[in-house]
C-alpha cells in the first residue's frame, strides 16, 4: 500500500498488547515457547492477537552504534586472520560477520562486523589495538 509507513513509538504510550507480542516473538526465537499458543499464553495475551499484529510489530533496537565494520588488508600468511579476531574477542567485542577475499598477490581483503557494546576499549582504540596484530597490513573502521 502507498501510505503505509513506519513509526518508532516509546513504547510507554502503546497498548499492552503491543507488548505481549514483543514478548511472545522473543520468547519463540529462544525456543522458551514451543508454539504460538504456548508463547501467547506466557505473554499474557490471546493467541488471535499474536497473529493479528505478529507481522506489524517489531522491537527496535539502536545496533548501529553498537556495531562497526573493520575493513582490513591482511598478509596472505597461515594465523593472520586468527590473530586478528583473537585480539577482537581479547577486547570484549563480539564478532557478528567475516567476509574474506581470495588472497591476490600475497594480501587478503577482509571485513569484520562487530558488537562493541561490551567491549573494554572504544573503537578508535580497538582499531589501533587490531592494527598492532602482526601481518596486519592496513585497516580502518568505517
Amino acid at each position: 500500500m502507498a501510505n503505509d509507513y513506519y513509526m518508532l513509538i516509546n513504547s510507554k504510550v502503546l497498548p499492552q498488547v503491543f507488548k505481549g507480542v514483543i514478548k511472545a516473538k522473543e520468547l519463540i526465537a529462544s525456543g522458551k515457547a514451543t508454539s504460538a499458543l504456548v508463547a501467547a499464553k506466557t505473554a499474557g495475551i490471546s493467541r488471535s492477537a499474536f497473529y493479528k499484529y505478529k507481522d506489524y510489530v517489531f522491537k527496535y533496537e539502536d545496533s548501529d552504534r553498537n556495531e562497526v565494520t573493520f575493513s582490513a588488508v591482511l598478509s596472505d600468511r597461515a594465523g593472520v586472520l586468527s590473530a586478528m579476531t583473537a585480539a577482537i574477542y581479547g577486547c570484549g567485542a563480539n564478532i557478528i560477520t567475516v567476509k574474506q577475499d581470495a588472497p591476490v598477490n600475497g594480501t587478503a581483503k577482509v571485513s569484520i562486523t562487530v558488537r562493541t557494546d561490551n567491549a573494554d576499549i572504544s573503537v578508535s582504540d580497538l582499531t589501533e589495538h587490531i592494527k598492532s596484530v602482526d601481518g596486519i597490513l592496513s585497516i580502518k573502521a568505517i
